[in-house]
């Protein structure tokens, strides 16, 4: 049985909380809190992030959050809230459907950077 991109979708937005971006600007810079932007470099380069994230693509999420591997991104501790970001939200169900599979607890999809921007969010790049 095939499986399409939205049934992907749909499954990792029910797995993976939605956090509005005003929680997300509240929690910005906070001790426990870690923020991922996984789009790609490009991506970033021509938008920008949200100051101070990651900036870990979607295809290397498994390298960077799995210690066992050479790549593996000791900010990514299993004890941190980690907040995911991409252009939409899309990016950011999907790659913490892997994180929560990966063994972390807290984990939640802020959507996209645009939004970020928009409420005033702090920018960086």
């Amino acid at each position: 049985m095939t499986k399409s991109a939205a049934a992907y979708l749909e499954q990792a937005n029910s797995l993976v909380p939605r956090l509005s971006v005003e929680d997300a600007i509240a929690k910005h810079g906070g001790d426990n809190v870690v923020i991922i932007d996984v789009r790609d470099g490009k991506a970033i380069d021509q938008s920008g992030t949200i100051a101070g994230a990651l900036r870990i693509p979607r295809g290397f999420i498994e390298f960077a959050a799995d210690e066992t591997t050479p790549h593996y991104n000791d900010s990514l501790s299993k004890d941190k809230e980690i907040l995911l970001v991409c252009g939409a939200g899309g990016m950011a169900a999907l790659t913490g459907r892997t994180l929560l599979e990966m063994g972390y607890e807290s984990v939640h999809n802020i959507g996209g950077f645009g939004d970020w921007k928009e409420a005033g969010g702090p920018v960086e790049g």
